[in-house]
């Protein structure tokens, strides 16, 4: 009975180290680094840093702090839109360098805020702006 508790134990660690592992290299594989909030928010309260992958068909964000082995959140290209642009406020001043541009952005209803440098904020509107129609876009049969 103990050789199967050790067993049992020493398999869990084994797939917790796994899954750090495979998150940890999904967000270090080319990733944006990035603040964002989903709103309504108060204040300057709910900032989360992390980190933002572009695909194909989403934006996927994968929150630093977060235990999942997946992302945390997936925006999809072909209904995400940038509403506003504002320069960060006082107390966001704390958490994040004057030179960012916090972005407006909806999708499907959802609506958040992204904190990002120039480039960053250049290579996100480029990434909407050259989606393709959406009718051109296969869907693939699973």
């Amino acid at each position: 009975m103990i050789i199967l508790v050790f067993a049992l134990t020493a398999l869990v660690l084994s797939w917790l180290v796994a899954a750090f592992c495979y998150r940890f290299a999904n967000v270090r594989k080319g990733g944006t680094p990035v603040l964002l909030r989903m709103l309504p928010a108060v204040g300057d309260a709910g900032w989360r840093h992390g980190v933002v992958l572009y695909g194909d068909l989403e934006l996927r964000y994968f929150r630093l702090s977060s235990v999942r082995i997946l992302a945390d959140a997936h925006f999809s290209r072909h209904h995400i839109e940038i509403v506003g642009r504002r320069k960060p406020q006082a107390g966001e001043l704390e958490i994040m360098p004057e030179r960012v541009s916090v972005v407006d952005v909806a999708c499907r209803g959802v609506k958040f805020e992204i904190a990002l440098d120039r480039d960053s904020l250049t290579a996100l509107q480029s990434w909407i702006e050259s989606r393709p129609p959406e009718r051109t876009v296969r869907r693939v049969r699973r």
